[in-house]
C-alpha cells in the first residue's frame, strides 16, 4: 500500500472509530435519560392552601391504568402530616368491584414496597401501579375496597421520607380517611392493613400509630409480608448485595433530607456520592433498574455510609424507625425462607423480640420463597393472607404463634 493510501486508510479508520464512539456515548446518554422517572402531571400539584386537617379529600378523578375488568378505580389527592408535624399532601388509588353485596365494604389499606424516592416513582405514576400487590384480584372478589397510598413525596413534591415509619403510617391512615369522602362509595369502619418490604415496615407502624393518630380508623389487623423490621440489620446485612446497595442509596438521600444529624454523616463529594445520588434519582421495578445495578459496582462492600449502620446518628435514626412499640390488633408476619434482602434469621429475631415484649404475632414462613416471590401470583402466602384477613374482618379468634409466656 502506498504512503498516501496508508494515510487515507488510517484517517478512514479513525473517523469510523470516532463515529462509533460518539454513537455509543449518545446511545448511553439517551438510555440514561430514558431511565429517569416520569414527571407527575398536574393532578399531583398542591392546592394554593393546604387543609389543616389530615385525611381531607382534595381532588379525585377516574383511574384506569391496568385496572382489572369489573373494577372501578380513582386516584385521589388528600391531606396528611409529615414527620415533623407539618401539613402535606399525598396521593393514592382507591378501587372497588363494580358489583358487590350491598352495604358498607371493608378496606384493605395497602402499603407498597420500595419503588424509589423520586416523585415519579409513585406507583400511581408508574406503568404498573399494582405490581407486587398480593392477592389483588381476591380483594375485589371478597367485596373489599383497595386503598393504596403512594406516601407523601411520591407523586407529590417535598421529597419522600423513605423508611421513616410514622410519616408513612400517617399517609396510610389518612388515605383511608380520604377514601371515606368519595361520593357513592360505602366504606365500612373495618380496615386491615397489608404491607410488603418497605410497606411491611409502614404497616407495622400503622398498627402502632392508629390509636393515637387516627382513632377513627378502626383496624382489625395488620399483615406485614417480609417487612423491613430491624432497619440496622437490614442495612448491615444488605450492604454487599445489589438491591441492598440500592436501598442504602435511597436511605442516604431520604434520611439526609429528613434528619440533619444523618446528613452530616453522609459523603458530600467524590465518585461514590455521584453514583449514590444518581441511583437515588431513579425508580426500581423496570429496565431502568439496570443503570442502578451497574452503578452499584462503584459502591464499596462497606456500603454507602461513612459509619456502620449501628453507630452514630444513622444508627440512632434506624433504631428510631424500627417498629418496636405495641400493636393492639392481631399481627401477621410472613417471611420467605429464601429471602436474601430481609434475611429470615433477622426476621425471626425481630419476631422473637416482639413476642418477648408481649406482642401477639402470627408468624409464618414459606419455603422456596424469596423477597418478591413471596407476594407473586400463586404464592401460598397470598391465599393465607386472604383467609387471615377474612377471619379478622369476621371477628374470629386470633391465634398467636408466640410461645406461651
Amino acid at each position: 500500500m502506498r504512503p498516501t493510501e496508508t494515510r487515507r486508510f488510517t484517517r478512514t479508520i479513525a473517523r469510523i472509530a470516532a463515529g462509533l464512539f460518539v454513537a455509543v456515548i449518545l446511545a448511553v446518554a439517551t438510555s440514561w435519560w430514558a431511565s429517569l422517572p416520569a414527571t407527575p402531571d398536574a393532578f399531583y400539584a398542591a392546592p394554593d392552601v393546604l387543609p389543616s386537617e389530615p385525611g381531607v379529600l382534595i381532588r379525585m378523578e377516574p383511574f384506569e391504568k391496568t385496572v382489572p375488568a369489573g373494577v372501578r378505580a380513582w386516584r385521589i389527592l388528600y391531606s396528611t402530616t409529615r414527620h415533623g408535624g407539618s401539613a402535606a399532601i399525598a396521593s393514592a388509588v382507591v378501587a372497588t368491584a363494580e358489583t358487590a353485596p350491598p352495604g358498607p365494604r371493608p378496606v384493605i389499606a395497602w402499603a407498597h414496597g420500595t419503588t424509589g424516592v423520586a416523585a415519579g416513582c409513585a406507583p400511581s405514576v408508574m406503568s404498573k401501579p399494582f405490581a407486587h400487590v398480593p392477592a389483588f384480584a381476591d380483594i375485589f372478589r371478597e367485596g373489599w375496597i383497595y386503598v393504596g397510598t403512594d406516601y407523601a413525596g411520591l407523586g407529590t413534591s417535598g421529597g419522600h421520607a423513605y423508611l421513616v415509619g410514622e410519616e408513612a403510617a400517617r399517609a396510610v391512615l389518612d388515605a383511608v380517611r380520604a377514601a371515606r369522602r368519595l361520593p357513592n362509595l360505602d366504606v365500612a369502619d373495618r380496615t386491615v392493613v397489608w404491607g410488603h418490604s418497605q410497606g411491611g415496615n409502614s404497616a407495622l407502624w400503622t398498627g402502632i400509630l392508629a390509636p393515637t393518630y387516627a382513632a377513627d380508623v378502626k383496624l382489625s389487623g395488620v399483615a406485614a409480608l417480609a417487612p423491613a423490621s430491624d432497619l440496622s440489620q437490614l442495612v448491615t446485612t444488605g450492604k454487599k448485595t445489589i438491591f441492598g446497595k440500592i436501598v442504602s442509596a435511597f436511605l442516604m438521600k431520604a434520611y439526609g433530607e429528613t434528619y440533619p444529624d444523618v446528613r452530616a454523616e453522609t459523603p458530600k463529594s467524590g465518585l461514590l456520592h455521584v453514583a449514590v445520588s444518581d441511583i437515588a434519582g431513579r425508580c426500581v421495578g423496570g429496565i431502568e433498574t439496570f443503570f442502578s445495578v451497574a452503578e452499584t459496582l462503584l459502591v464499596p462492600e462497606d456500603g454507602v455510609f461513612a459509619r456502620p449502620p449501628t453507630e452514630g446518628a444513622l444508627g440512632a435514626r434506624l433504631r428510631e424507625n424500627t417498629p418496636r412499640r405495641p400493636i393492639s390488633v392481631p399481627v401477621l408476619i410472613a417471611q420467605g425462607e429464601d429471602d436474601d434482602l430481609v434475611l429470615p434469621a433477622v426476621q425471626a429475631g425481630y419476631v422473637t423480640e416482639r413476642c418477648t415484649a408481649g406482642q401477639k404475632i402470627d408468624g409464618r414462613t414459606y419455603a422456596g420463597r424469596d423477597h418478591l416471590s413471596l407476594v407473586a401470583p400463586g404464592s401460598p402466602a397470598a391465599a393465607d393472607l386472604v383467609a387471615w384477613t377474612r377471619d379478622r374482618l369476621a371477628g374470629r379468634e386470633f391465634v398467636s404463634t408466640c410461645p406461651a409466656r
